[in-house]
């Protein structure tokens, strides 16, 4: 790589990462928006959204020598280029390459779901055991598990969604 290359920060405008890029990328700038998938509760049902991995912010590389930096000001999306005590801030490149790293096949971050172990507390969040905490037993199928409730003093196995439950 040319060591006159680096990549910097972006900072968008809310919500215009996508349009940022868009606009870059046809003036002819290399960019980089990390992609999360994320689940969350829509009209009570739980649906996966595609959104960026770091909100309001996307990675520009730029020469230092021959690339004009001015246009990207007034980029449709963008607000600034990051800049700390008036110095652009440079992305190290191993940050980048460890983020494509880690994104699977289709480009895309695995949201921040943690693997439950049997025995970890769990916290009901909705429904009619609300408040209640429980011992994750295991797992019944992709969107339910089987917890241990402490209920008038026995241990009583439920079986509910994923989605109403929350580490404790």
């Amino acid at each position: 790589m040319n060591e006159k290359h680096q990549w910097y920060l972006v900072f968008t405008k809310v919500k215009s990462e996508l349009k940022a890029k868009e606009h870059l990328t046809r003036q002819g700038y290399i960019t980089y928006l990390p992609m999360a998938q994320k689940r969350v509760r829509r009209n009570c049902k739980y649906v996966y959204i595609t959104e960026p991995f770091f909100p309001r912010y996307l990675f520009i590389k730029l020469n230092t020598e021959t690339d004009n930096w001015g246009p990207i000001r007034s980029t449709v999306g963008v607000s600034c280029i990051v800049r700390f005590g008036g110095v652009s801030a440079v992305v190290p490149e191993d940050l980048i390459v460890e983020l494509q790293q880690q994104e699977n096949e289709i480009g895309l971050h695995k949201g921040d779901e943690k693997q439950l172990r049997s025995g970890d507390k769990i916290m009901v969040l909705d429904g009619p055991f609300a408040g209640y905490q429980g011992i994750f037993q295991s797992t019944k199928s992709a969107e339910r598990i089987a917890i241990l409730l402490d209920i008038v003093g026995r241990n009583i196995a439920v079986t509910l969604s994923m989605h109403d439950l929350r580490i404790a």
